[in-house]
């Protein structure tokens, strides 16, 4: 019987969940009854969560009307305080028409009423005859005149005389003392004599007193009470304001003459419990017991379950592993058929497991030029003279066509009776292996050769470029001293210059000699004999070679010596190479044909130095492109050129030299155009 995964259930409270694990551990899903067990489960879980429901959502209607009662209730209280009011005012006014008595008779109403805060008597006119402010607080209208916010009550007092009766004006926000406020309405009485209106009484209403005198008292114990515009903004709140409750919400209009306020009852009450009443804790109670009586009946079931699920548990882990190993797997019987083959050994062979299993002598991966030898190997080992785990190579033949080199290790298989009945091997891809062996055998070699290479190589390179300088010299003055001795006419007084010729011959002979030496000892690492040397003497050495390519570029030469300069320590021969490459990288750079002013300008000074060390820095600047980015973060890295006939060894030689000496070599472009490389070398005494 199948095992079937365990179950959760996110949704369900604590208790629930565990019940429910309870009764998936104990039922026989594998059963033909699922099906009703699984229905029965869930109406009953059906029936319990649907009373629940139900139960909280009477508890919260029954909250809901209880709040809508209470806003009832609390705006015929409102209505009555104010028709109260009317007629206390209509007493007022009628028991005291003289100034002498309304004075203390106001007063008194006021103190009476802490929701009024101030009584006015007008006449027709709506002049002022006399008012009273409430002693119980300072004067309404002390910040703001009255005279500025008198037109909501004229207008109330318009309606007043139409209604030939009370009416009432709009609120409106009354600012007070550092910076508070409140809102105010205006109740405006008419007094009338033969049907006419000759005076009106005036009344000020605070809506903020309003609410807590008429209904903080009643109402505001157990809700918020607010009197509210249409879009939901308080203007006037009193009452309890609790946190972390459900809100509910009721409001009813109070409709008065003139005027229309929004009452709003906001109650705050506890979310109903769980088990709302006693009829749904009885469901519950009872649903549990019947889940409880299940899963003691499907005890049994589950106990005779158990040791297939631990058997299916174990045939799952065993399959699960034989399917993740990437070492092939292949079981034979005592006849040589396959019966097992694991998913790494049908990819190693590139054949699926039913074209595999029932398989016999010749196996569909044997070479077809191996067949016959592989017959003999197997026969030799269905025999059982070979010893058991031993290992051996072979190759087997994809189904495209493929070789690939395995290792073989076979042991008898051997049944719980201890009874063999067949062979298990294990197959190893090991193409991988072979392919990094010949890969490391390879290299191997081809270090080796470069080892052999290396030394040759750097020498050739470096001396290849070395000495084209001096080679070049020699042509250049072998060639004039030729044109000289082949014009008889000037021969007599051109033998100075051919003398000449021939010693600046003679000279780069010896140049490139002990460029050779040089070179060879830089290439074998060793010690380059070094000498002090004037910054003058190096620029002197140098410049006849400059000046030929010079003239022939139409480059103008410029020698910038500062004076005093220390003599420098250096390899002189390598240090005139340094210069000789960097004044021909400078004068190639501006050989371009829109230059028509092509300056190189060589300078030695005196650089920043220290207590223990004093050096002089070389420049040579150009009036070239510049050098671009892109160029520039390759410039001293070997064979990188941008010369079509360049070796790219010049700057990174360079480079070396002047390290060699303790010094650096660096290069900046310059403003508006140009180039300058820049390198320094130790004085002498301080190296």
């Amino acid at each position: 019987m199948a095992h079937t995964a365990s179950r959760n259930w996110p949704w369900a409270p604590p208790w629930l969940a565990h019940w429910l694990k309870a009764l998936d551990d104990a039922l026989p899903w594998g059963s033909g009854r699922r099906s009703l067990w699984a229905a029965l489960i869930g109406l009953v879980l059906a029936v319990l969560v649907t009373l629940v429901w139900l139960a909280g959502r009477y508890e919260i209607s029954q909250l809901q009307s209880e709040l809508e009662r209470d806003t009832a209730d609390a705006v015929s209280d409102v209505r009555a305080g104010l028709a109260r009011d009317v007629q206390s005012l209509q007493a007022f006014q009628a028991e005291h028409t003289r100034i002498k008595t309304w004075q203390p008779e106001a007063m008194r109403l006021l103190r009476d009423n802490p929701d009024w805060l101030r009584l006015e008597w007008r006449d027709h006119q709506m002049n002022v005859r006399h008012f009273a402010d409430s002693p119980l607080r300072s004067p309404v209208f002390e910040w703001t005149p009255r005279p500025s916010v008198i037109n909501e009550a004229v207008q109330s007092c318009q309606r007043a005389r139409r209604f030939n009766g009370p009416a009432y004006s709009n609120s409106y926000y009354l600012p007070q003392a550092e910076g508070l406020g409140m809102e105010v309405m205006e109740l405006c009485l008419p007094i009338t004599q033969v049907g006419e209106a000759t005076a009106y009484v005036v009344l000020t209403y605070g809506l903020q007193a309003l609410l807590v005198e008429r209904l903080g008292q009643t109402f505001g114990r157990r809700n918020e009470v607010a009197f509210t515009e249409a879009d939901g903004t308080r203007l006037a709140i009193t009452g309890s304001r609790w946190r972390g409750l459900r809100v509910f919400t009721a409001q009813q209009l109070i409709d008065l003459p003139g005027n229309t306020l929004l009452l709003r009852l906001d109650g705050r009450r506890g979310e109903p419990d769980l088990f709302p009443n006693v009829l749904t804790a009885l469901v519950t109670g009872m649903s549990i017991a019947l889940i409880t009586v299940m899963v003691l009946l499907a005890k049994d079931s589950r106990r005779r379950l158990k040791a297939e699920r631990d058997l299916a548990d174990a045939l799952a882990f065993r399959k699960a592993m034989e399917d993740s190993l990437v070492t092939g797997l292949r079981a034979r019987d005592l006849e040589g058929r396959i019966t097992y083959v694991n998913p790494a050994f049908c990819q190693m062979v590139g054949l699926e497991a039913g074209a595999l299993v029932g398989q016999n002598t010749p196996m569909p991966y044997w070479p077809p030029e191996m067949v016959d030898e592989y017959k003999q190997r197997q026969a030799i080992r269905l025999a059982g003279n070979v010893p058991p785990r031993e290992g051996f190579e072979s190759v087997f033949m994809r189904q495209d066509g493929t070789r690939i080199p395995v290792l073989i290790i076979e042991a008898p298989l051997i049944s719980t009776d201890g009874v063999q009945t067949g062979w298990m091997g294990a197959v190893i891809d090991i193409s991988e292996l072979r392919r990094v062996e010949e890969l490391s055998r390879a290299s191997q070699e081809r270090l080796q050769a470069s080892a052999r290479l290396a030394t040759v190589g750097e020498m050739a390179s470096l001396l290849s470029h070395e000495l084209n300088q001096p080679l070049a010299a020699i042509a250049s003055y072998a060639n004039g001293s030729l044109n000289l001795l082949n014009d008889p006419e000037s021969l007599p007084q051109s033998m100075d210059d051919v003398h000449m010729a021939l010693r600046r011959i003679a000279e780069q002979a010896s140049r490139a000699g002990r460029v050779i030496n040089s070179v060879h000892d830089f290439v074998r690492r060793r010690d380059q004999a070094r000498e002090a040397v004037a910054p003058h003497d190096l620029f002197d050495a140098i410049l006849p070679l400059v000046n030929l390519q010079a003239r022939k570029l139409r480059v103008r030469v410029v020698t910038r010596i500062d004076a005093r300069l220390p003599v420098v320590w250096c390899d002189r021969t390598m240090v005139e190479q340094v210069l000789l490459n960097l004044t021909r990288n400078g004068m190639q750079a501006m050989d371009r044909t829109e230059l028509q002013d092509r300056v190189l300008v060589l300078q030695a000074k005196r650089a920043a130095s220290n207590a223990q060390h004093s050096w002089v820095e070389f420049a040579v600047t150009d009036v070239g492109s510049g050098i671009a980015p892109e160029v520039a973060q390759q410039l001293f890295t070997p064979f990188f050129t941008t010369k079509a006939e360049g070796m790219g060894l010049g700057l990174s030689l360079c480079r070396t030299v002047i390290e060699q000496h303790g010094g650096q070599l660096v290069f900046e472009n310059q403003t508006p155009k140009g180039t300058a490389f820049r390198f320094t070398l130790p004085a002498a005494g301080t190296a």
